[in-house]
């Protein structure tokens, strides 16, 4: 066995790993990763189209859509604490991602709007009921979030 079907086998098995984990947050993270490319895409094609491509911008763009992954890892370790201390407590923590799914859910509905937005500038018509739903959802989960925290 190469070197080569050695690291392909255990970046599999820890893919495999992961997605039987995370297996509530798998959907939603890959739905974010398209969302991302698709608005960086668009948000390029936009800048291209009205001669403000910028070197500069594609990489705070760049730097930007990282970051997003950082803030879904944070949700999934507040989901772990909380699990974890409820275990403790002594109360039966069979929680989902709850957090995690949440902050997804909400940046896969931003990139989302961003991508109409995009589109709009480029000259595609997009219906404004469209944007609304998308509003109401990102809306929707931030108010979810607020009540899972306690504060709605």
């Amino acid at each position: 066995m190469n070197r080569e079907n050695i690291l392909r086998g255990l970046f599999t098995a820890a893919v495999a790993a992961l997605g039987a984990y995370f297996h509530q947050l798998m959907v939603p993270c890959v739905l974010l990763a398209v969302a991302m490319a698709l608005d960086y895409f668009t948000g390029m094609a936009n800048a291209w189209m009205h001669h403000a491509l910028s070197s500069k911008a594609g990489a705070i763009g760049v730097v930007k859509k990282l970051c997003y992954g950082v803030a879904v890892a944070v949700a999934v370790v507040v989901d772990l604490v909380i699990r974890s201390a409820a275990e403790q407590a002594g109360v039966d923590a069979d929680l989902p991602h709850v957090f995690a799914l949440l902050v997804t859910v909400w940046l896969v509905m931003n990139e989302c709007i961003s991508i109409l937005e995009n589109i709009a500038e480029i000259g595609v018509p997009v219906p404004e009921f469209l944007l609304k739903i998308i509003r109401r959802l990102k809306q929707g989960a931030e108010t979810a979030g607020g009540q899972a925290n306690g504060d709605g």
